[in-house]
C-alpha cells in the first residue's frame, strides 16, 4: 500500500491523455488477450499500440471462437498498418491460452462464458419471483450465476499464469468485477491482479460537465467498490464544493440532471455523495427504487436509466452488432479511430514500463485501505502505478452510511466468490439470501426455489457444482 495521503485527484492534462507519458519503453514487451473476440480488444490492444515510445514486441491473441478470434486478429494487424508499427509488432493467435502464456507480461482477461446461452435465464427466472433487473451482470441473481459459470473458467486461467508467466501482471475487465477479483485473490493469491473499469473516469466527466467546470481543473477523491464507489468530495479548481450547485439540480426533478440520473441524484441528495455506476444499473444494488412498479415508474427510466430486462432482451443484439462494426473498420467502411482511449490498461502499461508515476482506480484487496469495510474483501480506490506495478493508496473511512451501502453488497460477493471457488450451491443460496434487492423481495425459502430453478435451467454451464 503506498504510503501517501489521498489529497484528491487532479485530472490529467490533455496533453497526458492524448499523448501520454514521456520517456522510452526500455524494452519490447509481450501482451496477451485473453476472450480477444470481445470489443475491449479494440481499445486496450490498440490503446497498447499507440503508447508513445515504444519498442514492441508480442500481441497475443486467444479466444476459443476462432471466427471473433480471426476478426480480432485481422482488425489489430489492420491498426499496426495503419499505425506505422507493423514492423515493430508481431501478432500471434490461438485458440489455446496455454501456447500464447509463456513469457507474458501483461494479461488482459476479457472472457465471457456462456452468455448468450444464459442471459435469458439470468434474467426472466429472477423475474418470475418479483425480482427486477437491468443488467444483471454484477450483483443480484444475474451477477451470480455469471459469477459461477465465469469464476471457474477464470481461475484455470490464472493458474495456468502462475504455471507459466508467474510474473505477469493481470488486468482484468471482466464482470461480475468484485467476485471476479475476491476469488482470484483468494483462490490464485501469487498472481499480480487488479480489475479495472471506466465507470470513475465516465463519471468523473460527467459530473464535471454538470458542473460546468473544465474537467482539467476539477479535483475529486472516489473510493468505495465497483460500481459502487462514492465521490466523497469533488471540488473546482479553487478548491471549494462544487456539490452544493449539483445538490441544487437534483432537487429539481425535471432538470437534465435528475432525469439522466433519477437514481444517482437521489441517492446522492439521501446519502451526500454521487456514485460511479450509471442509475439503471446501480438501482440493483440498492433495496430501495426495484420492489415495486410505483417505485419502478417513479425513480427509473428507460435503457440505463432503469428499464426492466434492458440487458437481457439487447445485450445478444449489441454483441452482434458489435462484430458488424469491427468488419466495417477492417473493411474501411468505417474510419478506425487511432486516438487512445481512456481505458486504464495501456495507461499502466506504459506507466510500469517507463516508471513514470499514473494514478488509475482500481479493484485491490483492502488489506486496511479502506479502514471500515471488511479487510478480506474487495475494494476500488486510487493507485498508485509506477516500476513497482500498482500500488493501492490508504483512503482510511468512508463516511459510516457509503460504506454500510457497500459492507451490504460485499457480504453478498464474499458468499458468492467461496460459492465459485468451492462450487457450491448452499453458498450460492447465502449469497442471494444477502443480496439487498433479493432480500428487499423475497423471503429465503423463495430464494431456496430461485437457486433451485436457475441451476436446474443452466445445469450444463455449471458442471461439478455440489
Amino acid at each position: 500500500m503506498a504510503e501517501v495521503a489521498d489529497k484528491g485527484h487532479i485530472a490529467h492534462t490533455k496533453e497526458v491523455e492524448e499523448l501520454g507519458l514521456p520517456g522510452v519503453m526500455p524494452r519490447k514487451i509481450n501482451v496477451t488477450m485473453i476472450g480477444a473476440g470481445s470489443g475491449f480488444t479494440n481499445s486496450v490492444l490498440k490503446d497498447v499500440i499507440m503508447i508513445p515510445n515504444n519498442q514492441g514486441g508480442e500481441l497475443r491473441l486467444v479466444d476459443i471462437d476462432a471466427s471473433r478470434l480471426d476478426l480480432s486478429e485481422k482488425l489489430m494487424m489492420k491498426v499496426l498498418e495503419e499505425s506505422g508499427q507493423a514492423d515493430k509488432w508481431v501478432l500471434k493467435s490461438s485458440t489455446d491460452r496455454r501456447q500464447m502464456l509463456p513469457g507474458t507480461d501483461y494479461i488482459v482477461n476479457s472472457i465471457e462464458v456462456s452468455g448468450l446461452d444464459c442471459v435469458r435465464f439470468d434474467n426472466d427466472i429472477p423475474l418470475e419471483f418479483g425480482v427486477s433487473q437491468n443488467i444483471g451482470d454484477t450483483i443480484g441473481p444475474g451477477g451470480l450465476m455469471k459469477g459461477l459459470r465465469t469464476i471457474p473458467v477464470w481461475l484455470d486461467i490464472l493458474r495456468d499464469a502462475r504455471e507459466l508467466c508467474p510474473r505477469a501482471v493481470v488486468l482484468n475487465y471482466t464482470n461480475p468485477m468484485n467476485m471476479m477479483c475476491l476469488a482470484a485473490m483468494r483462490a490464485v493469491p501469487e498472481m499480480h491482479i487488479v480489475g479495472l473499469c471506466h465507470s470513475v473516469q465516465g463519471t468523473s466527466h460527467m459530473l464535471a460537465d454538470f458542473a460546468e467546470t473544465p474537467y482539467e481543473q476539477v479535483q475529486w477523491k472516489c473510493a468505495g467498490i465497483n460500481h459502487l464507489a462514492w465521490f466523497t468530495e469533488f471540488n473546482g479548481p479553487d478548491g471549494k464544493s462544487l456539490y452544493p450547485k449539483l445538490m441544487e439540480m437534483a432537487k429539481d426533478r425535471t432538470s437534465k440532471f435528475a432525469t439522466d440520473e433519477p437514481v444517482r441524484s437521489d441517492m446522492m441528495m439521501h446519502f451526500g455523495a454521487f456514485i460511479t455506476e450509471s442509475s439503471g444499473h446501480l438501482s440493483e444494488y440498492l433495496p430501495y427504487y426495484r420492489t415495486s412498479k410505483q417505485l419502478l415508474d417513479k425513480y427509473t427510466d428507460t435503457g440505463y436509466r432503469g428499464q426492466e430486462s434492458f440487458y437481457a432482451d439487447n445485450w445478444p443484439t449489441w454483441r452482434e452488432n458489435q462484430d458488424q462494426y469491427r468488419a466495417k473498420l477492417f473493411s474501411g467502411e468505417e474510419k478506425l479511430d487511432l486516438k487512445r482511449s481512456w481505458e486504464y490498461g495501456a495507461w499502466i502499461i506504459e506507466s510500469i514500463e517507463k516508471n513514470v508515476p499514473y494514478m488509475i482506480h482500481g479493484n485491490i484487496a483492502n488489506n486496511g485501505v479502506i479502514s471500515n469495510l471488511p479487510q478480506d474483501g474487495c475494494v476500488e480506490v486510487a493507485c498508485l502505478t509506477n516500476h513497482n506495478g500498482i500500488q493501492p493508496i490508504r483512503f482510511g473511512r468512508l463516511p459510516k452510511q457509503m460504506a454500510a451501502i457497500c459492507a451490504s453488497n460485499m457480504q453478498m460477493f464474499d458468499c458468492a466468490a467461496d460459492a465459485a471457488i468451492h462450487k457450491s450451491k448452499e453458498y450460492a443460496r447465502y449469497a442471494l439470501y444477502l443480496d439487498p434487492l433479493t432480500a428487499a423481495v423475497c423471503c429465503p425459502a423463495e430464494i431456496d426455489e430461485m437457486v433451485d430453478k436457475l441451476f436446474e435451467a443452466e445445469a450444463e454451464f455449471l458442471p461439478d457444482y455440489k
